[in-house]
């Protein structure tokens, strides 16, 4: 912990006393305190001023300090009630502010990449009220966030009527075939409601049904729009908006909703009417003002959704929050790694190592003309990139241990397999020069890596019982086994104890090499966020563009919103 409190946390101007020691140690030497002094100035701000009801008013809802209500906050963790909570404060506040210095109201919000739609639930209900539409390519994510809908009595329950003779007929068959009743009622399920696993084709034509959820207390509402998100154009989205003004007088003539039992004592009255609207010329939003926004949108989801700010005359605004940084793909290419020769055989990643992806990484052109060191543009490799999803502030002592003494395990289990010649020892000319792949390692080799995956907790009590948990595993492998049996089957325990004990200190130095890894990747995650901020600086139809913190970084480390509003 001394070490994380040095990189974060220490105040570094108490060596500029000259200090005789630190900690009951020695002083840090100072060309390590100029590097993290400068770590510190190149990442970004995370504080949060949290919204209070009180103080900001919203568009819609009483002026009161608010929570999510019980019902809307059915299938959140603690987390996500935390983040869903303070954005829900920041975009009702958001939409007020650009209604005011723009003159026009924002008419619906489109969650790009809705999932189970946590966020436009809240959204759609007192005391925001606002209009969501909710883009989600997984079918299955679409019923998903039904079927919570109807836990959270913000839809009913849906009614099936079946021919019970017949459906007893198809039970019975189906358990002769050893299919049980449950899974049958699943797969019963998936027919009815249209599952299916094909992609959408871009030429796809519109849906001619709207599926809505509309407020029977509120004036919110929930349209749900499959839609498979490959860049930033909806064009084929804005068509399918409807009116809610229009479709609340159509509700008792038009709208098929489910009906059900009047509620009991112990069950909350439903608030939205559910049902399938056609997609009548005259129910069409005519002139629909959106704001994209999206919460924890992975890898280039957020680019799309930026670019959506651009090529779509009817988007107003963004607010986006992104993560899972290292599924964002490389706009300068080739893919860039840390190590080549580590890849997985894998034909299709011969393919992609080579590849140009208009939609990733970086987007603005100052990013992309910048010279650096290894040439024009700035690229991140994917190691930089999945150490800036780190968020070492949260590391405690505990889990710290627990997390350090996994890597250690894992790395001096590397170097024994390379002793007893499961795997090469990579060429320096292969790794500095990036000209190959050693054998034993990738495709040079036509072996994948050792890819071990979890164990059980009790496998972490000792090096020996991680080693021996990892072989009874590795083993059972039906391509590789044989060559793990061959080689490792004979290690005795007084060997493997006395690999720990020899390379005992160097898991110190791997402790401190990973946490000054994951603190100088505040900075990549800082030229991420920037670029998103700076492409929308570079666009002409812009007014206004800036970042800011919505979430505690205890709670949720991606805490940055990129908010872009057009002229």
């Amino acid at each position: 912990m001394d070490i994380l409190d040095l990189l974060m946390r220490e105040d570094l101007q108490i060596f500029d006393q000259r200090p005789e020691s630190w900690r009951e140690g020695p002083v840090p030497p100072q060309t390590l305190l100029q590097y993290i002094n400068q770590i510190r100035k190149l990442s970004l701000r995370r504080e949060h001023t949290p919204i209070n009801r009180k103080d900001e008013k919203g568009s819609n809802g009483p002026k009161t300090t608010h929570t999510l209500a019980r019902q809307v906050a059915v299938g959140m963790n603690v987390k996500k009630i935390h983040e869903v909570d303070n954005f829900c404060r920041y975009l009702d506040k958001l939409t007020t502010e650009i209604a005011e210095s723009t003159d026009q109201e924002i008419t619906h919000l489109v969650d790009f990449g809705a999932g189970q739609n946590y966020l436009g639930r809240a959204l759609a209900s007192e005391p925001y009220n606002k209009h969501i539409i909710a883009l989600e390519s997984k079918q299955h994510n679409i019923e998903g966030a039904r079927n919570w809908d109807v836990l959270a009595k913000l839809a009913p329950k849906q009614q099936i009527m079946r021919n019970k003779k017949e459906w007893r007929i198809q039970r019975d068959a189906m358990a002769e075939q050893g299919i049980s009743e449950k899974e049958f009622s699943k797969l019963d399920l998936k027919g009815e409601r249209g599952f299916h696993a094909e992609e959408p084709t871009p030429d796809e034509e519109p849906t001619q049904q709207a599926t809505l959820k509309i407020s029977n207390e509120g004036v919110g509402s929930i349209q749900y729009v499959e839609h498979y998100i490959k860049d930033g154009d909806l064009s084929r989205v804005v068509p399918q908006i409807v009116d809610q003004s229009v479709v609340r007088e159509k509700v008792t003539s038009d709208l098929t909703s489910s009906t059900t039992a009047q509620p009991s004592s112990k069950q909350i009255p439903d608030n939205f009417v559910e049902g399938n609207l056609s997609l009548n010329p005259d129910i069409r939003a005519l002139d629909p003002k959106l704001l994209v926004i999206s919460l924890h949108s992975c890898g280039n989801l957020v680019h799309h959704g930026i670019r959506s700010l651009l090529l779509n005359p009817s988007v107003s605004a963004v607010a986006l929050v992104g993560c899972c940084y290292n599924l964002i793909t490389e706009r300068l290419g080739p893919a860039t790694y840390k190590l080549p020769s580590l890849r997985s055989n894998h034909p299709r990643l011969d393919s992609t190592s080579s590849s140009h992806d208009p939609h990733g990484f970086p987007m603005s052109s100052r990013l992309c003309n910048a010279q650096t060191a290894t040439g024009k543009g700035l690229r991140l490799n994917i190691t930089a990139r999945m150490m800036a999803v780190q968020a070492p502030q949260n590391w405690g002592k505990k889990d710290s241990e627990s997390f350090f003494k996994r890597h250690f395990y894992r790395a001096l289990l590397q170097k024994m397999f390379m002793d007893k010649g499961v795997v090469q020892q990579p060429k320096v000319e292969d790794v500095h020069g990036n000209n190959g792949s050693p054998l034993g390692w990738s495709a040079g080799g036509g072996t994948a890596p050792i890819i071990l995956g979890s164990l059980r907790k009790s496998c972490y009590t000792s090096f020996l019982t991680y080693v021996r948990g990892a072989l009874e595993k590795l083993l059972l492998d039906p391509v590789r086994g044989p060559d793990f049996a061959a080689k490792m089957s004979d290690i005795s325990d007084e060997e493997i104890n006395r690999y720990e004990q020899e390379f005992k200190e160097r898991g110190k130095e791997l402790s401190v090499m990973w946490s000054l890894m994951a603190f100088s990747a505040g900075v990549i995650e800082a030229a991420i966020v920037v670029d998103r901020w700076l492409w929308l600086k570079e666009q002409e139809e812009v007014k206004e563009a800036w970042v800011e913190a919505v979430f505690e970084f205890k709670h949720s480390p991606r805490n940055l919103v990129v908010v872009g509003v057009k002229k």
